[in-house]
């Protein structure tokens, strides 16, 4: 890794990329308005009939093997299913046997380990060449014993793990108020989808058949012995779980099974995302719901309209983003100068006007008087409106000829306000969700479970006030004051819901100076010399997603199409082309020339960009995404405000 990381250091110096751009002179602004019509010309045609865009939402193949495992244990898995899945997870096994959880990132233990229970249901042979090399990885990292306590919970449905070594989470959590600690709604509304099934499934402690078993994949070795506080809690949780209160508990299980039905989503899903999903399915199923039965059945059929199916293969998405790609995709095509009364963007203010979300939800329960008025990411999630795509939808809205959207961006925005964190910032989906205890329990070790305010929820709820003339709100000020304190000692903003610091930078400047922020202010002065910093030679910005776990990838990794346009958008918001219009070498800033040279001389001839880097986070340092709409609606967002610059 030492040498990697060595080799992207030096393909990312800031002084090397801005030498190189001033020699190579201004770039040629007919050329990237070329490359802009391009691009929107091609997002315009992906738009569906309804007024939607919808971009594949790519993760890892645990989203296969699990469906897999899912099907096994539901016993509804039939062979041509596992035959597709099957062939899917087979062609993204890499040449030294292992899976990954990103586009060329390292190999992943539990990843590897379900991806090898995955094939052997498909009828792989454990004596195949590339199980074999997959088990080799496997047992020289520790085998099942060293994988995450999600990876096995999956083996124990099926016998390949003891529940008693598991951590316990006893259903009786759906018990403990609201302000006792770890009770359901310290958890971040994901994270309390899942709980709260897992606590069923952890309770009964199913075991089903497999067909095979996987001893080959075991060393014999314990699990390290972990220390404290709560590793002694747990101790005392499988006390109580050996001998639970009989009564308490049945009542437990079955308040438990109604919090997890009232939030079935219309489409079949829960919360839209596959963990609480199929968790659902499980325990509901565990607790004498057949597969026929209507809540079962709704939930089943659902997740057909989350699988691909196309000349790549099957596979599953694990969330769909539907409404932020929309939003993004209307902002893109408003900043490449299309008109705000087109009938593309009409439609598209049409559909999202549709999608905005009247009742309460989980949030209520730290905001209970706060009326409802926001938009979630999936086509169907109404019980978890989050405050980022909220935003981008006033974004959006605030720039399309629409005589239905007014009294909708005063809802949203109004909702944005009731959810500020009590420090003045924004989280996702809930308001001072930020009680860090969970975080310590031994059951969570996979996967970001509270959902604390960050910088680049903040910065694209900051830019909404400011656009909407609400930048002098107290809400407004108190996010501006939260996102200056924000800024890393070296200029940039970490990103939580984007890879990474770059995405961070690209979205907290844009706001600041949106909110009034001068660009000469040392603030800005420091992020873009952040960003000069880590611009790579060939133009471009990539960070790679080891940046969350290994500091030495902060700012370093393939230049993208997305990141490059991240990067555009801070420099360009900062004025770099005014700033750079005295400069007798180049007469504009050279970080951004070379940066959209980059973006002309990458653009496929169908008007889009090759991206396989995955550019998204859904957690940090554990799971990742790589959004296909990325690639396209960011670069469009970039050239066109460099357009209108130079123009």
């Amino acid at each position: 890794m030492t040498d990697v990381i060595a080799t992207s250091a030096t393909s990312a110096t800031g002084v090397t990329g801005a030498t190189s751009a001033a020699a190579s002179g201004p770039a040629d602004a007919s050329a990237a308005a070329a490359t802009l019509k391009a691009a929107a010309d091609h997002l315009l045609g992906l738009q569906d009939g309804a007024g939607w865009w919808k971009g594949e939402l790519e993760t890892n193949v645990t989203m296969d093997a699990e469906d897999l495992l899912l099907r096994q244990f539901l016993g509804i898995r039939t062979a041509e299913e596992t035959a597709a899945a099957g062939a899917w997870i087979r062609s993204q096994q890499r040449a030294d046997g292992t899976w990954a959880n990103f586009y060329d990132g390292p190999a992943d233990l539990s990843t590897t380990i379900e991806a090898y229970a995955a094939l052997r249901m498909a009828g792989d042979s454990p004596d195949a060449e590339h199980m074999i090399a997959a088990r080799a990885f496997i047992l020289e990292s520790g085998g099942i014993e060293e994988s995450r306590v999600f990876t096995r919970i999956w083996l124990a449905l099926f016998g390949e793990w003891q529940w008693s070594d598991l951590p316990v989470m006893p259903p009786e959590l759906i018990y403990l108020p609201k302000w006792f600690p770890l009770n359901v709604y310290d958890w971040a509304c994901w994270a309390r989808q899942t709980v709260v099934p897992l606590t069923i499934v952890n309770a009964l402690r199913p075991v089903r058949p497999l067909g095979f078993d996987l001893r080959e994949l075991k060393t014999g070795r314990k699990t390290k012995a972990q220390r404290g506080f709560f590793t002694t809690l747990d101790r005392a949780l499988h006390g109580y779980e050996r001998r639970p209160l009989r009564s308490v508990r049945d009542a437990a299980l079955r308040r438990s099974a109604d919090w997890i039905i009232a939030r079935q989503e219309a489409d079949g899903s829960w919360g839209g995302i596959q963990p609480p999903w199929v968790y659902s399915l499980i325990a509901l199923n565990l607790l004498g719901y057949g597969v026929d039965h209507p809540v079962m059945r709704k939930g089943i059929e659902g997740l057909e309209g989350f699988i691909i199916r196309d000349e790549r293969g099957r596979r599953l998405e694990a969330c769909q983003s539907p409404v932020w790609d929309t939003v993004l995709a209307m902002t893109a095509l408003r900043d490449a100068d299309l008109p705000e009364d087109h009938p593309a963007l009409v439609k598209a203010a049409d559909w999202v006007l549709g999608e905005e979300i009247t009742n309460p939800g989980d949030w209520s329960v730290r905001r209970p008087k706060v009326a409802p008025g926001g938009w979630a990411f999936e086509f169907d999630n109404d019980g978890y409106p989050d405050t980022d795509d909220t935003a981008e939808v006033l974004l959006a809205l605030n720039r399309v000829a629409h005589p239905g959207a007014a009294a909708a961006i005063r809802r949203g925005a109004d909702w944005l306000e009731g959810m500020a964190s009590k420090d003045g910032g924004y989280g996702a989906f809930d308001a001072d969700n930020t009680r860090t205890l969970a975080l310590k329990l031994p059951f969570c070790d996979f996967g970001a479970v509270i959902d604390p305010p960050t910088a680049d929820v903040t910065a694209h709820t900051l830019e909404a006030y400011a656009a909407l003339g609400r930048g002098q709100s107290p809400a407004s000020r108190r996010a501006l004051e939260w996102l200056v304190k924000a800024q890393e000692s070296d200029g940039s903003w970490f990103g939580r819901w984007g890879a990474n610091y770059v995405y961070g930078t690209g979205a907290a400047v844009p706001a600041l100076i949106a909110a009034g922020v001068d660009p000469e202010d040392e603030m800005i002065r420091r992020a873009v010399r952040w960003l000069e910093e880590h611009q790579s030679d060939d133009g471009g910005w990539g960070e790679d997603m080891r940046s969350y776990k290994d500091r030495r990838w902060i700012g370093r990794g393939e230049s993208t199409a997305s990141q490059t346009a991240w990067a555009l958008l801070a420099l360009l918001a900062a004025g770099e082309i005014e700033r750079g219009r005295g400069r007798a070498n180049t007469g504009r800033s050279a970080a951004v020339e070379h940066g959209v040279r980059f973006l002309v001389r990458t653009q496929r001839s169908d008007g889009t960009w090759d991206e396989d880097h995955y550019t998204g986070t859904g957690f940090p340092g554990d799971f990742y995404l790589n959004y296909h709409l990325y690639r396209l609606v960011f670069p469009i967002s970039a050239l066109g405000r460099y357009v209108r610059a130079v123009s």
